[in-house]
């Protein structure tokens, strides 16, 4: 039976795009995918790490989740285009709260990875230098490419898509931003966004064991 017309004529661009239809699971269990429901002041993020093609960056980020590293940290970055400010990304996680970083991860480029920067994608932060990134993260709205890598620049490794809540992404992309300095400049949240907790919401949760030093003292009781 021939194909109806508009099937063949998307097929040779679905095949343009390789992983695209499954690199975006939906909001339930779906095998290589791990979802984290990321609580914020503002509403709930659901993202899925993709564990099969970015295993070690997926791995990371559900060690912080699993640990409780990003319960109490803030979304503090609001990166808008200042073509589209409807575009743009948001980064959160620890900022520079030594006492709740990992070990930085080895690099895994979207050219291994095929995992682009489309939009809702959840990639890492990381300083400017391979093989450093740690517990910080960011979220696009809209298509990325510049992140991608290619040639000798290794960009961003993106590791992930968003479920469900972009509209709580977006309405934290469009909050008040000052300050910076670089490429982060006026791209700082003057009040930032709460993450009051991020947790698991497939298979079992596997916590490192590692000592939290930012808890210490919290719960110790007053002297007299």
């Amino acid at each position: 039976m021939p194909l109806p017309i508009v099937l063949r004529f998307l097929l040779p661009i679905l095949a343009l795009l390789p992983g695209l239809a499954f690199a975006l699971p939906a909001n339930r269990p779906t095998p290589g995918y791990t979802r984290v429901a990321i609580e914020t002041s503002m509403g709930t993020i659901v993202v899925a790490t993709d564990d099969r093609r970015a295993p070690r960056t997926s791995a990371n980020f559900l060690a912080y989740v699993d640990d409780g590293r990003f319960d109490g940290v803030t979304f503090y970055r609001a990166a808008r285009r200042r073509s589209a400010p409807e575009l743009g990304l948001i980064q959160g996680g620890i900022d520079t709260d030594a006492r709740r970083a990992l070990p930085p991860i080895p690099h895994e480029p979207t050219t291994k990875t095929g995992i682009r920067h489309l939009d809702a994608t959840l990639s890492m932060a990381r300083p400017n230098r391979p093989d450093s990134a740690m517990g910080n993260f960011f979220i696009t709205v809209g298509p990325t490419p510049n992140m991608d890598a290619a040639g000798d620049y290794i960009g961003y490794a993106a590791f992930g898509h968003v479920v469900a809540g972009m509209d709580v992404v977006k309405r934290i992309l469009a909050v008040p931003t000052c300050c910076g300095s670089g490429p982060m400049r006026g791209q700082m949240i003057v009040k930032p966004v709460r993450i009051i907790r991020a947790k698991r919401l497939d298979g079992i949760p596997r916590p490192t064991g590692k000592v939290k030093p930012w808890l210490i003292g919290i719960n110790r009781p007053k002297a007299k």
